[in-house]
């Protein structure tokens, strides 16, 4: 039949299309069903993009002992026991505390990591039982600003803590504040004793600080409660910056060795609750010739004695000291509370500047010393005839003795003698 011949051609065509289509709608359906599961390798790239299951890179992991804040980028590992500092610090860190911890050595490279802490900016470790810093511990710290090692009893810093392993190559550390408050070690742990020790501590700190040009942009510095007794010659000659310089509670009893002239920007001087006694007019000099500085002295024992005389004139006229009117005399004990300011130049002489201990401690000396003569005398005594005695013996063995001399001097001046004494040896 014609008719059935040519229906059957596109009844077909018909078919196949409907095939195609449901094979479309089979893909579609599949592609946008939800799946908890993570697309495999096997998925397109364009799948994969195209089902928006993009995931964020994962957050950086706190150390286990330590507490992290990465909105304010701060992390704190407070009284934990620690033995060395954490290996995996998040690298987002600008703060970090590992305060309170068991840390005795601080090696080179100590805070080296991948990808390293270059936000690192403030970082204290007070309050550990740290004993030596290594040279370049601070290494790998490229925005190191602020620094505190206090309250460690430090027997080995090394000089080029600050400086990198080599000061003469490496550039200019990026401090601008550092503390060491309470880092000397107790008396029984310092080397060769306790006064020898105290100069080996002070050196040791004043090599740490003049170390190369590390510290040509230190602000800020505090070095109150290490027992200073005298400051080291150029302790102050590398930090031309410097403007903050916390000395207090130290045992300084002179100025004489530190120079302050190239501190040009120096704003503060802390030399509270030291051992002053007076100002030398070098010093004094000195520090009015820095135009921004202020000089804080209150709690020294002052002596007042003519040697304060300039002193005290100075303070009346400058404006460097403003605790000036809190200044009172410890030494002698006539003037003692008596103001610095209130002083006249007859009120300040010599005589008696003596505690009374301290005269008499002189006097039960010149007793002693009396007694010792007196017992010598009176041996000397007892033992008369048989020194004179003695003084004979000495006296008659150099009379013998000279006139042997005598005697050959008179045989070599006579020719004639010495002719006989010719004959008589053939």
């Amino acid at each position: 039949m014609p008719g059935a011949g040519s229906r059957g051609p596109a009844a077909g065509d018909g078919r196949l299309r409907l095939a195609r289509l449901a094979l479309v709608l089979l893909g579609w359906v599949s592609a946008s069903a939800p799946s908890s599961s993570v697309p495999s390798s096997s998925t397109s790239p364009v799948a994969f993009l195209a089902s928006g299951s993009v995931q964020p890179p994962p957050a950086e992991r706190c150390p286990a002992a330590c507490e992290c804040s990465e909105a304010a980028r701060t992390v704190k590992c407070v009284n934990r026991n620690l033995m060395e500092v954490p290996g995996d610090l998040p690298s987002y860190v600008r703060n970090l505390f590992l305060t309170g911890n068991q840390m005795t050595v601080l090696p080179a490279g100590a805070f080296a990591r991948r990808p390293p802490l270059v936000d690192l900016e403030t970082l204290n470790l007070s309050g550990n039982h740290l004993k030596e810093v290594c040279a370049g511990a601070f290494d790998h710290l490229p925005g190191l600003r602020h620094l505190d090692l206090s309250h460690n009893p430090l027997t080995n810093l090394s000089a080029f803590a600050f400086a990198g392993s080599n000061a003469s190559v490496s550039a200019p550390s990026s401090l601008v504040e550092l503390i060491l408050n309470h880092i000397v070690p107790p008396e029984d742990q310092r080397q060769n004793g306790s006064f020898e020790g105290m100069v080996a501590f002070e050196g040791m700190v004043a090599a740490a600080l003049r170390s190369g040009l590390a510290l040509q942009g230190l602000h800020h510095l505090e070095l109150a409660s290490n027992h200073f007794l005298y400051l080291p010659r150029d302790l102050l000659a590398q930090l031309p910056s410097l403007k903050h310089l916390d000395l207090r509670n130290n045992s300084l009893v002179s100025l004489t060795y530190a120079s302050f002239r190239n501190l040009t920007h120096l704003e503060k001087l802390h030399l509270e609750d030291n051992a002053l006694k007076v100002l030398h007019n070098s010093t004094l000099a000195e520090w009015q010739g820095l135009a921004h500085v202020k000089v804080y002295l209150d709690n020294n024992p002052w002596v007042c004695d003519c040697y304060m005389a300039d002193m005290v004139a100075w303070l009346k006229e400058t404006e460097v000291v403003p605790d000036k009117a809190r200044l009172t005399c410890a030494f002698p004990e006539k003037m003692r509370n008596r103001a610095l300011l209130d002083l006249n130049s007859s009120d300040l002489d010599c005589d008696a500047i003596l505690p009374p201990s301290l005269q008499t401690s002189y006097v039960f000396l010149g007793i002693v010393l009396a007694l010792i003569g007196a017992i010598f005398l009176l041996v000397l005594y007892l033992n008369r005839k048989g020194i004179k005695k003695w003084m004979h013996n000495i006296r008659d063995a150099c009379r013998d003795h000279m006139e042997g001399y005598h005697y050959r001097y008179e045989i070599n001046a006579d020719p004639r003698l010495t002719n006989l004494s010719s004959n008589s040896d053939v």
